[in-house]
């Protein structure tokens, strides 16, 4: 059985992705969560990542004696694991687009998640506002994001950004969150990819998780306090 360490579902970006890509194509998988308290040294996260791989991130996959970690290397080792879910496209050029757009989001739009941290169960559409007012690389990030979901969607005949889902859904369902949650202006196509990607059962699972979990951690939302202000939570 494979063993998926993760963060909190609510606010872990990283580990949301393996995590919907496993569940939504029914890969089996046994769930640790590593509650974030701190990312200081000290911390127990940072204890339990560190004993976990050299990054001292989240999330880690195990598999026996394997150990791996980030999400591309745990995307690319199930996809070589489990060769009949399809977890690439099918086409080669496809296939090579699907790693490009996938590397881009991994190392890419900096800004975006900077300013737009995610967090599920909030609803903060001021916030959204007033960063999109004040942040001009955001803005700069949101363009060029809507203007890569909407080539794929036209040369693939969406709903998904490769018709089917695949590695490159899972790498980008955080960022429909964050769009979500601040409420950000899209386009009609790109607006019915966030649909689709909503829907997908591995991400409502993903997002139930998140709900459920009551966990407010004050150095992840600086724009809010608990619990009075906590737009969209109890």
């Amino acid at each position: 059985m494979l063993t998926l360490h993760i963060g909190n579902k609510n606010y872990s970006s990283w580990s949301m992705r393996p995590w919907v890509l496993m569940a939504q194509a029914g890969i089996a998988f046994d769930e640790v969560l590593l509650r974030f308290d701190s990312f200081d040294p000290d911390s127990q996260f940072k204890r339990q990542a560190m004993a976990l791989s050299p990054s001292g991130t989240v999330p880690v996959l195990v598999d026996g004696d394997l150990v791996v970690w980030d999400t591309l290397a745990i995307a690319e080792y199930l996809a070589e694991r489990f060769p009949d879910r399809a977890l690439w496209p099918q086409a080669v050029e496809a296939r090579a687009l699907a790693r490009s757009v996938c590397a881009h989001m991994h190392s890419g739009f900096g800004a975006l998640r900077q300013h737009f941290p995610m967090n599920i169960e909030a609803t903060l559409p001021e916030v959204g506002a007033r960063v999109l007012r004040e942040q001009p690389a955001v803005v700069d990030d949101l363009q060029r994001l809507q203007a890569l979901w909407e080539r794929l969607l036209a040369r693939h005949d969406g709903p998904l950004l490769f018709d089917q889902f695949s590695i490159a859904d899972a790498f980008f369902a955080p960022v429909v969150m964050r769009l979500k949650t601040y409420a950000v202006p899209v386009s009609p196509r790109v607006q019915r990819y966030m649909e689709a990607v909503l829907a997908l059962q591995g991400v409502q699972q993903w997002v139930a998780g998140a709900l459920a979990e009551h966990d407010f951690r004050p150095f992840e939302e600086p724009y809010r306090q608990e619990p009075d202000a906590r737009d969209g939570g109890e």
